[in-house]
């Protein structure tokens, strides 16, 4: 480490350094290491030079600075445990995170990891306690945690539960760790509404600590916390209450969500469309009940499925408009769980909503009705595929659907019918809060 000519992984010496004779390098055919620097770990440097320092006339010309390291072979272990971490950490989420086998959603995987539902993967999970830390949930999202009862309450109750309660939940018995208290493959929808019904309201637990909680529902019922844990830990959607400051002023709600639910995969692919095709807004309706799969399974195609509610008139892909007003009426908002109300009696019951005082603050209510209807706000890709029929567009496409909010009425309240998302004050307002000043289309 003294000559003049040094190693480039070292430093240059010091020029108050005595200098020692040069020598010839004497591991010309002893490549592994060198004897004259220490030996560097060999997974930093794959390609070496044989040759360290050759001062005489009859080097080579083509000689360089040896790196002392031997070739990795082109199948090491640490190669091979990169190669795998960097093809599996996208698609992470496809696999239980007990047994590392494959799920098989309906629309790909999601944002969260999960649970598949075999029995020995459930008994796992909650033998490990994972997810066992809700209070914080609790305590920080009481509005979600309510938000997410309130979905499979609607679903549980459905006409058509047996259809879109899915997933069924996977509980262990509290009294017996080896069986399930609610088993995917033996349904009891009588038993968990009885459970359901136990869970207290998110106000109530936000005022005692989560162990007081947990034993204040454990009194009226063993499986409510159980499956309050699983109603939170199954959700694989990010979704997150908007502050005040990033809310969209025009939606007329204050229940209003940030909701992302395409996993990075899927994300990549639809930035990857985005700028080749560009992208805009719509809005998506659906009933609440739904909305308990949806946030679980993704936003999928179910034209021509026993999921579809409404007639695919204008073909099969996911249905969005640009105009809420025809978004609210496919989440029920109107008279009837499932009547499509007109844009006039939209805009009369608008009007009557805006007259009538409130009687309690914005701020502090929680989503304790039985009354909710939701829609979300979408971005999507506007290639060739998505078909407009004028204000109802059809994307056959589910890659190129991605929820961005998700807002909800409660008690009677009606959004504003005449908003329309192609309306450049109303983009540029999206645009603030996502914060993004500049929209291209």
């Amino acid at each position: 480490y003294l000559y003049p000519q040094t190693c480039i992984l070292l430093p240059a010496p010091q020029t108050s350094t005595p200098k020692p004779a040069l020598q010839t390098c004497t591991h010309k055919l002893v490549p592994q290491t060198c004897t004259l620097l220490p030996t560097l770990p060999t997974h930093l440097y794959p390609q070496t030079c044989t040759l360290h320092y050759a001062p005489t006339k009859s080097a080579p010309p083509n000689c360089f600075p040896c790196l002392h390291l031997k070739p990795v072979p082109p199948n090491s272990h640490p190669q091979t445990i990169m190669k795998y971490a960097e093809q599996r950490i996208p698609t992470l989420n496809e696999y239980c995170v007990v047994c590392d086998e494959q799920h098989v959603f309906q629309n790909g995987s999601m944002l969260k990891p999960a649970v598949c539902t075999r029995e020995l993967c459930v008994f796992s999970f909650y033998t490990l306690g994972v997810m066992s830390g809700a209070a914080e949930e609790v305590a920080t999202g009481a509005e979600v945690v309510d938000l997410l009862v309130a979905m499979c309450r609607a679903a549980l109750e459905s006409p058509r539960k047996s259809i879109i309660f899915e997933p069924y939940p996977s509980v262990v018995d509290p009294n017996d760790p080896k069986t399930l208290a609610f088993n995917p493959k033996k349904k009891n929808y009588e038993r968990l509404q009885k459970a359901l019904d136990s869970v207290m309201s998110i106000r109530e637990m936000t005022q005692g600590s989560y162990l007081e909680i947990k034993k204040q529902m454990d009194k009226l019922d063993p499986l409510a916390h159980p499956l309050l844990q699983w109603i939170i830990s199954s959700n694989r959607s990010h979704i997150v209450k908007l502050p005040l400051s990033r809310q969209l002023k025009f939606m007329h709600t204050s229940h209003q969500f940030l909701l992302l639910s395409s996993p990075p995969a899927k994300e990549a692919r639809f930035r990857t469309a985005k700028k080749l095709y560009g992208s805009t807004f719509a809005f998506h309706g659906s009933h609440i009940e739904n909305w308990h799969s949806i946030l679980r399974n993704g936003l999928v195609n179910a034209s021509y499925t026993k999921l579809q509610l409404h007639g695919a008139a204008y073909g099969k892909g996911i249905y969005l408009s640009p105009i809420s007003s025809i978004s609210f009426g496919y989440s029920g908002m109107g008279k009837g769980q499932h009547r499509m109300p007109s844009k006039d009696e939209l805009v009369q019951r608008y009007n009557r909503m805006n007259t009538i005082p409130q009687t309690r603050s914005i701020q502090s209510r929680f989503l304790q009705s039985r009354n909710l209807n939701c829609i979300a706000l979408c971005e999507v890709i506007t290639s060739k595929d998505l078909q407009k029929h004028g204000n109802i567009w059809v994307c056959p496409v589910s890659d190129h659907v991605c929820t961005r909010f998700f807002f909800v009425y409660e008690d009677g309240q009606v959004g504003d019918a005449n908003i329309n998302t192609q309306d450049p004050k109303i983009q540029k307002e999206i645009m603030r809060v996502i914060g993004t000043q500049v929209y291209t289309n």
